[in-house]
Formats: structure tokens, sequence, C-alpha cells
């Protein structure tokens, strides 16, 4: 890779050789001389408009050089600065810098990335702040259009002054007639004043927060900050934690990062922070449209911002001063960007705690592996939270044994007897099951065929509301007709297995009068819907909550006192190896919904597998006692943490094409020569086709637990020049999660 040599980002490029990144798939800068009458200085983390190839681009500085790989008179001018100042600190590009380098991924790609959408394509320069207000005292709003009238109540609920780059279409022009009505005034003002003027007191410490807070406090300011893993039991009060931090972190002017797994956690991370600090909070998440993210992100750069809440892609928001990062359910598989750019948020934020020399705090209920191996090695200090706070108790947690019980739908007489007795004590229910839709297989009774996906050969699951069968993997959708499609038969056919949505039929006959909310990736498309089955759900008017795993992590139902796992089966039949680890994070995660107010919770877990001995440890000894005995299994079997993983993988229309690329692949010198690497494979993938690709992969590993993506350096690069099907794709996955 063609890696940029330092350049100060305060100082201005002094030499001739500008080193540019480039949106393009290439492990490498590109050289450019700098224009013909610079009218400015240039420093790293600016954009430049370029010239490439027969068109124009959008680069972004990163360097200088003295020398170029090129004669110099075949380099081309940069044609114009787009920036005052740089976009993107000297800090910020380190860590960049770094991601492209452990991940192995195109530098260009990577920095971009880390960019507003709208600075990525459009050429202007970053627009300036700009905020309206309603007037002090407005007259009578009169002879106003309906839009007008909309424009109006948002600024009376903004009383901090609206941004007008969180306008869309003619916003501007409606905020201009309001101000020549006198309703509305342009003004100066930063963005995200608290709305809530007067900070809330937060509730008394018990003596393990007080600790777990006083020693993470003690950590600020530190030259050398310590990293910190926040191990707490589902309901011990984390979130507190979290904000006893970041109060004190903002009394010292500074900012805090905050990592969420999910979009669906954030509104209530958010009034939290809101409410109780009083501090400026934004969001960035892929939830946000295009100019609410520019918005955010200009306010986390500026400082205006306190809090910067978001999930994974937040880790690359820029930061002007810098107080903490809190990356929360840490061990939460939502932090590894599956394509594209194969990062962990997770992993990127220690590495930018240690660069900006910040603590970093992971906190978690069922810490992930790694991070457990990380603890037991001492390169993380493990805080603990043990007990729930306000007195309340860990739920009891027992097997329902499925084994040749007669079943209604998916569930057992002891589960719906308890459903039932719960529902007649007022109590609040939740029925998870971590699959959506109605039926996940369709099977003719008379011919034997199956629903598969024409492009991915896998089952499609059938909504029933929908009227539709749906791939889960590549989300090809075609109507069902309710009978077998085969011309020669027409016959019925089976729905086997239970959705989310089948399920909520089976309670909704079973119990005709309790009022029921699904929540899971088909009821919350709409925007706003799912704020509003949330909130339905923390009210009274909700007996049984339905929903996959949205649900299991984060939220607090107060009259929620039974939680149902309707199969606790699914890592004992998957090909993953981390399968069994997850699903008792699972497990852990949604049992610690019950019980968290007053009355004690009850956890109930339907299984064909209750001697199995992992699942037996969960159940009698807790998460620590199942992750220790699993680290022996890992550590037995030679597999992560204990050994490093990178994943190539490839895909072409044509098999015969994505083997010829990987037997090719695993005999090119540069791959022999890295003594301290396995190579396993050409293999099919386990989902082998896709999309109508066919894929396969060769699996990397490091005989220790180290492994330097460096090294693989030479050998990507001779990838890039080994001839291949303009139509096939390969990728390198460095940690992958998933062997898929």
């Amino acid at each position: 890779m063609h890696t940029p040599s330092p350049a100060p980002g305060t100082g201005s490029v002094s030499t001739s050789i500008l080193r540019v990144a480039l949106p393009v798939p290439r492990r490498r800068l590109f050289d450019y001389l700098p224009p013909q009458r610079p009218e400015q200085s240039l420093r790293p983390g600016m954009r430049l408009l370029v010239p490439f190839g027969r068109g124009r681009r959008i680069g972004i500085l990163l360097g200088t050089a003295a020398t170029s790989e090129l004669p110099r008179q075949r380099l081309r001018r940069v044609l114009a600065p787009l920036d005052k100042t740089p976009l993107l600190d000297t800090a910020q590009l380190r860590l960049l810098e770094w991601g492209s380098r452990y991940y192995q991924y195109p530098i260009g790609e990577v920095v971009f990335g880390a960019l507003p959408a709208l600075l990525r394509t459009n050429a202007a320069p970053l627009p300036e702040a700009e905020y309206w207000r309603i007037t002090a005292a407005p007259p009578a709003a009169r002879r106003l259009s309906p839009r007008m009238r909309e424009l109006l109540e948002t600024l009376r609920r903004t009383p901090e002054g609206l941004d007008t780059a969180r306008l869309e279409g003619r916003g501007r022009r409606t905020l201009e007639a309001l101000a020549r009505r006198g309703l509305a005034r342009r003004g100066a003002a930063p963005l995200g004043t608290p709305r809530q003027a007067v900070p809330r007191p937060g509730p008394r410490l018990n003596q393990a927060q007080r600790t777990v807070v006083n020693t993470l406090l003690a950590e600020l300011g530190r030259p050398r900050p310590r990293r910190f893993l926040l191990e707490g039991i589902t309901g011990s009060g984390k979130t507190e934690v979290y904000l006893r931090v970041v109060e004190e972190v903002a009394r010292r002017g500074r900012q805090a990062l905050v990592l969420l797994p999910e979009i669906a956690l954030t509104p209530q991370q958010l009034k939290h922070f809101q409410e109780r600090l009083g501090v400026s909070v934004v969001l960035l998440h892929s939830g946000l449209t295009e100019r609410t993210w520019l918005c955010n992100w200009r306010a986390a750069r500026g400082g205006e911002a306190t809090v910067i809440l978001g999930t994974r892609s937040a880790v690359w928001a820029p930061l002007r001063n810098p107080g903490v990062i809190i990356v929360d359910e840490e061990h939460d598989s939502s932090y590894k960007q599956q394509q594209g750019f194969r990062y962990r948020a997770r992993d990127v934020a220690v590495m930018r705690a240690r660069h900006q020399r910040v603590p970093v705090i992971l906190g978690t209920a069922t810490p992930s592996l790694e991070s457990a191996h990380n603890s037991l090695r001492r390169r993380y200090q493990t805080l603990t939270l043990p007990r729930r706070v306000g007195g309340a108790r860990l739920p009891e947690m027992r097997l329902l044994d499925m084994r040749g019980a007669r079943l209604q739908g998916a569930f057992t007489a002891p589960l719906l007897h308890a459903i039932g007795k719960n529902l007649e004590r007022g109590q609040q229910t939740l029925i998870f099951r971590n699959r959506r839709g109605f039926a996940p297989i369709l099977l003719c009774h008379g011919c034997g065929w199956r629903a598969l996906c024409p492009d991915c050969e896998l089952h499609m699951t059938y909504h029933k509301r929908l009227g539709r069968l749906l791939c889960h993997r590549c989300d090809r959708w075609q109507s069902w007709q309710g009978r077998c499609p085969q011309p020669k038969c027409g016959g019925d056919c089976l729905e086997l297995g239970h959705g989310t949505e089948r399920l909520e039929e089976t309670l909704a006959n079973a119990f005709p009068g309790a009022r029921l909310v699904r929540i899971d990736r088909d009821t919350t498309r709409g925007r706003g819907s799912l704020e509003k089955l949330l909130g339905e759900a923390h009210s009274d008017k909700t007996d049984i909550l339905i929903g996959t795993q949205m649900l299991a992590k984060g939220h607090h139902f107060p009259r929620l006192t039974l939680v149902a796992i309707v199969d606790a089966d699914h890592g004992f039949y998957s090909l993953d190896f981390r399968a069994l680890e997850h699903m008792a994070q699972l497990i852990t995660q949604v049992s610690g919904r019950a019980g968290r107010a007053r009355e004690p919770g009850l956890v109930l877990l339907q299984t064909h597998q209750p001697r199995h001995p992992l699942l037996g440890t969960l159940l009698a000894e807790g998460y620590g006692a199942f992750a220790a005995a699993a680290l022996n299994e890992r550590r037995a079997a030679g597999l992560p943490p204990y050994r490093r993983w990178a994943l190539l993988g490839v895909e072409s229309p044509r098999r015969a094409d994505t083997m010829d690329f990987l037997t090719r692949a695993r005999r090119l010198p540069e791959l022999a020569s890295l003594e301290k690497l396995k190579c396993f494979g050409p293999h099919n993938a386990p989902i082998p086709r896709r999309q109508g690709r066919y894929r396969g992969q060769l699996l990397l590993q490091s005989r220790s637990s180290r492994l330097v993506p460096g090294a693989l350096e030479a050998w990507l690069q001779r990838l890039e020049e080994l001839p291949r099907p303009r139509d096939l794709r390969w990728a390198l996955d460095v940690d992958p999660l998933e062997i898929l």
C-alpha cells in the first residue's frame, strides 16, 4: 500500500508532491503537483479537486513526499482546494490510516467513508451553520400555508435554534417567508443547546457503582489512561455509571463518544443524556437523512456537541476535545461491518482511545470471549457491578423440556399456563424468538417441493400478512398464492417452523383479550414506527411483547416479569463455532429484561437439549462460568482468541472461476513465504451460493494470538494483479465474525 509520509495537520505543505486519497478500490495513494497558483496553504485533511482519468474527482490530502514513483513530468496538478481548513484532523487521519493497514482495505475508501455523504459527492465547501428561532413574541399566525404552520411548530419545539442543514427542499424559503411576517429570525447559536437547561439529579449510587465511578473519574486526564471492561449484570446500573462519567467529562469542557449496537437503543439513551445532563447531544446513525448527518457531524467536529451518540459508523466521528469513549454492549456482533470495509467498531474505539489518550469503557453483562481473554491477560482492567440497583433480584431461570411434549403452535402447555397466570396478575410478558416472519419453511405435502430462493438456494420465509415469500439473505421476494406452484401438483403446503408473526397469531388465539405488540424488522420499517411501538411497550397498554433481538438488550420495562425463550437450542445446530457464545449472550440479555422493578422475574426456556453441559453451566453458575468453560474449549481447539484469522472470500457467477482464483491465490509465493500463517482451502463457503453468485474462501490462521495484517500486504498486491473475469469479486476480512 502506498502510505503517506507524516505531515502535521496544522502546518502547511511545503514540498512539491502531494499524496492524495481517492475513493477508488486501489490500495495506494495518488501523487499530484500543487495548483499552478495556490491561493492558500494546503494541509492534510483538506479536500482537493483533482483530475483523474478523463474526469475530475474529489480527493483528500493525506501527506507529502519529496519524490514520486512517477517522473515529475507525468504528474498532474491539483485543480483547486475545496476547503479553507482541514475537515479531518491529525488524530483522525492517523486512526484512518491505522484502520486501512490493519483491515487491509483501500485507504481512499476508508478515508471517504468517514465523511458525511454530502461532502463525498459535493464539491462545495463545508457550509457554515445558520440557526433560526421563533421570535420572542410572534404575532398571530394568520393566513399561513400548511408548510409554514408545520415549520413554525417545529421552531416552537426547537428553542435552541433550528439549523438549516436539517431542512429538506424548500425549507429555507419557508423560513424567510416566516421572517418577513415577523414570526422567525435568523441568528447564531450553538447546535443542540440543551432543552433541559437545568440538569436533573441522578439517583443515589450503591457501593459498587460508587467504586466503579471513582475509578473511572480518576482516569480522566491521565497521560496514559487504561482500558476498562465494565462487566455488570443486567439491571446493575451501567447507564448511570456512563452518565456520571460523561457529566464530569462535560464539566471539564470535553466531549464523550458513546457507541450503541442498534438504532433501536438510541431514543431512550438520547432521552437519558439530554434530561439528566442538560448538555448538547447529537445522533449519528444510518437512520438519519444526509443533511441531518452533516449537521450533527459538523457539531461534533466544532465541539458544540458534548455527547455524540451513535451506532457503528459513529466511531469515526470527528471530536474536537475528546474526553472519553464508551462502547455499550461491547460483545454485540452489530459492531462488525460485514460488507465493504469490514472493521469492528469496538476494536477501532479501543485503538482510537489509545491514539487520543482518553479512557475507553467497554460495558456489557456478557463480555465477548475476546474481551474476557484480554481481561485475563490484563490488557483491560475489569470493573464489576454484581448486583441490581434498587434491591431487584435476578430472575429465576427454568428449563421446559420439549421432548415428546404436545405443542400448541410453538408453545408447551406449561409455558401457556405461565403466560395466562402472568396476565391474571396484570404483569407483562416477553416472548422471544430471533426469527421474523410466519414460517421459515414451506414444503409441499404432495410432491416434496420446497420454497427455495433461486439466487441463494436457501429456504424462503413465508410472511403471511404480506402474502410473500422472502429470502432473508438477499431480500428477494415473490408472491405466494397458497398452493404448490409445480405444474403437475398444485397441492397443499406445510408451514414448518415458527417466526414472530406466527407466534403472534398463536398467542392472539390462545389469549383473545390480551393486548399484543410485535417488534421486529417487519413492524419497524416505517419512520417513527420503532419509537411508537417502544412507547406502547413501556406503557400499560401492552400485555405481551413478541420480538427478536431488537428487544434483547438495553430496554427497561417496569411491568415485565415473565420472559419466555421459545427456542433455546438455536446455537447447538450451527456451523459457526461462535454460535454457542452468541446463544449464551442472547439468553442472558433477554432474561435480564425480567424483574427489573419490584416484582420478581421468571425466565422459561423451551429446549430439546435440557442436559447440554454448557447450557447447564449457564443456568446454574451464570455467564462468567460459561465464558470460562468456552474459553477452555477454544484454547484446546486452537480457535480465536487464541489464534487470529483472516478470510479471503471470492464470488462469481461461475463456480469454476471462483475456485480457480482461490487456487491461484493460494499458490502465490508471497503467501507461501509467510511461515507464521496456515492456509486452509480453497473450499466452498458454508452458504455456497448467494444472489446468483458462487462463493468460496481461503481461511488464514496465525500460529499465535497475534496476526500482523501488514504481512499480507505483498500478497494482496499480487492478488490485485491476477487476471480475472470482470464480474469476479474478492475481499479480505480480518478478524471475521462469520465464516459465511
